[in-house]
């Protein structure tokens, strides 16, 4: 609710001025403050100065929601990289990864195509840079604490978005099987979306009786495999919270 009520003041504020309807200014004003004097003065009242009130107290307070808003927001990615460091053992020494990649590697990987095994080979500089970006963090928030969110933000979302890149070679590379690989993976790929869907829709009445931050790193990691999630998801996901 604070949220779609963030976008309703926004909205009205991004109405042109011929068009905006004061008196549902001066209720939003009313809703954020409470001030009962105040609104009965603005709608009895109402003049340019009253109008130019109440756009500049709105701006004022939309700008702090957004602020809370994007806040919220990075929190919620930095549980998300919280999650992928963990799975991904990105807080683990320099050869930890290597290790993994060569149990990772195919007994067929030199008969592969060339962009086959490219995507191999591109998985290991992904992770390196997954760690650069990890260590960023660490070394931001040791720097600068607490570190604001407008220089965390970027490191966040670009390492889930490595993260994402990562798992989506490794499908391509385990899963490919020939000629055919491309129609397999797409198969393959469209089967572990059904089951992300299916788990989110086990696990959100759950979430939604006693919610926890560890089973809505879950639910949005169910999400983030979902090929193309519904309205309906994301509007059920976003009354919950999740997002």
């Amino acid at each position: 609710m604070k949220n779609e009520f963030t976008e309703r003041v926004q909205k009205w504020l991004n109405t042109p001025d011929s068009e905006r309807d004061y008196n549902e200014g001066a209720m939003l004003l009313l809703k954020l403050t409470g001030n009962q004097i105040m609104y009965r003065n603005l709608t009895m009242r109402r003049t340019r100065q009253s109008e130019e009130f109440i756009v500049y107290q709105l701006k004022r307070r939309l700008k702090f929601r957004l602020a809370q808003l994007t806040h919220e927001q990075v929190e919620q990615m930095q549980r998300q990289v919280d999650g992928i460091v963990q799975k991904r053992h990105l807080e683990k020494k320099e050869s930890a990864p290597t290790s993994e990649f060569k149990a990772g590697k195919r007994a067929d990987h030199d008969e592969l195509p060339d962009e086959i095994q490219a995507l191999y080979v591109e998985n290991l500089s992904i992770v390196q840079k997954m760690r650069e970006l990890h260590l960023k963090l660490r070394s931001l928030s040791l720097d600068n604490a607490p570190c604001p969110d407008s220089e965390r933000y970027p490191f966040l979302k670009e390492l889930i978005s490595l993260d994402k890149k990562l798992h989506s070679n490794w499908e391509a590379y385990d899963h490919y099987t020939g000629a055919d690989g491309e129609q397999v993976l797409t198969e393959d790929m469209r089967e572990q979306s059904k089951k992300a869907v299916n788990l989110i829709n086990l696990n959100k009445n759950r979430y939604a009786k006693k919610p926890t931050e560890e089973l809505k790193a879950k639910i949005l990691s169910w999400y983030g495999q979902v090929i193309s999630p519904t309205d309906k998801l994301t509007g059920d996901l976003k009354e919950l919270g999740i997002l």
